[in-house]
């Protein structure tokens, strides 16, 4: 059976409830593990046929925390995990490239082959206090993200990827 690893990290709880709602759907279809950034580590990595990593954008950056899971990670599975399938998503106040393609950049390195486009939700969180205060994604856009993790379980799966 194939597995799925989801890697999120979240300070305000917007990328929790989307990685939380991909888990639901993906673990479905396949052995589905869901994990704190700051939990996991090369071993979950290498124990995995895909990923999905999930984190916030912090002042037009990728989440220090998912930073270091990467930090971490990097080196230990550098040319082990070749060609595996991943996608991403993020939680941002309102644009959420740049961590997306930090993310990407960090993927490209491992080779690993992208299956979709990035999901970004936007928050519009803009005012420190709402920046700062707990977050509720929208049922419609936790669906995006159930389907993310869905079909990616699903592809895995079915040897699609």
């Amino acid at each position: 059976m194939t597995r799925l690893l989801i890697v999120y990290h979240s300070r305000t709880g917007g990328s929790r409830q989307m990685a939380e709602a991909a888990f639901e759907a993906a673990r479905d279809e396949t052995e589905t593990s869901l994990k704190r950034a700051d939990q996991a580590g090369p071993d979950d990595l290498l124990a995995a046929d895909g990923y999905l990593f999930c984190a916030p954008e912090n002042l037009a950056a990728l989440s220090g925390v998912m930073k270091d899971f990467f930090d971490r990670c990097y080196y230990p599975v550098l040319g082990r995990i070749e060609g595996r399938a991943y996608a991403q998503m993020v939680c941002a106040g309102s644009d959420g490239e740049n961590a997306a393609r930090q993310t990407a950049r960090i993927a490209q390195g491992w080779r690993l082959r992208p299956v979709q486009e990035p999901l970004i939700i936007g928050t519009h969180a803009q005012t420190p206090e709402a920046i700062l205060a707990p977050k509720t994604i929208p049922d419609e856009e936790l669906a995006q993200c159930r389907d993310i993790g869905q079909a990616l379980a699903a592809g895995l799966a079915m040897g699609m990827f």
